[in-house]
């Protein structure tokens, strides 16, 4: 996507999410926000445990299996994808986004942004009324009932052994296969985490 062809509505915007591991679904999210901003500003949730709390909605995400990518592994995702999408580097940035703490928010994502999200259930809900009640202008860019797939299954296929690179971008799967043997044993629950 270049400049010159921007259409969009705002001239920064934020996106959020785990991207544990970042799939085709966040892709079409992150590309969609794109498409209505200037600079899209890309928020990486659970940077670490330390900024992750439990969530009512959706109580799962929290846990430490649900997060076994670190913050600087899904920037690496996030920064690849984008770039292998036709992002400038120019156009983006990536920041954490401590979403569980939102007083903690304006220290991470600028306040006059867009902050762009999509709705599959009530966490989505929750999300939209925790950042308006701090304020900031959220535009909803759809509401869906399915998931193409999630970072759930995905985790799931690479814990058993069995095909997932299907399931991501090549960015995705080729930062994935760059990890150290330690690590990728780690991620598939082989040292007793």
């Amino acid at each position: 996507m270049r400049l010159e062809d921007w259409q969009g509505t705002a001239e920064v915007g934020v996106a959020h999410g785990r991207f544990q591991p970042l799939h085709p679904g966040h892709l079409e999210y992150l590309l969609a926000a794109k498409a209505r901003c200037r600079l899209l500003v890309v928020g990486i949730t659970n940077p670490d445990p330390s900024q992750t709390a439990h969530e009512q909605t959706d109580p799962g995400r929290g846990l430490p299996d649900a997060n076994p990518f670190t913050y600087y592994e899904r920037h690496v995702m996030v920064e690849r994808s984008l770039v292998d999408a036709g992002v400038g580097r120019d156009e983006f940035r990536i920041v954490p986004f401590p979403h569980s703490f939102p007083d903690r928010l304006r220290h991470y994502a600028p306040r006059d942004a867009t902050y762009f999200l999509t709705v599959y259930d009530a966490w989505g809900d929750a999300k939209n009324e925790r950042l308006r009640a701090l304020g900031l202008r959220v535009e909803i860019l759809w509401r869906r009932e399915h998931k193409v797939t999630t970072g759930t299954e995905i985790r799931s296929l690479m814990r058993s052994g069995r095909p997932w690179e299907h399931l991501v971008d090549r960015a995705v799967a080729r930062t994935v296969r760059e990890l150290p043997e330690t690590r990728i044993r780690e991620l598939a629950g082989e040292t007793g985490r």
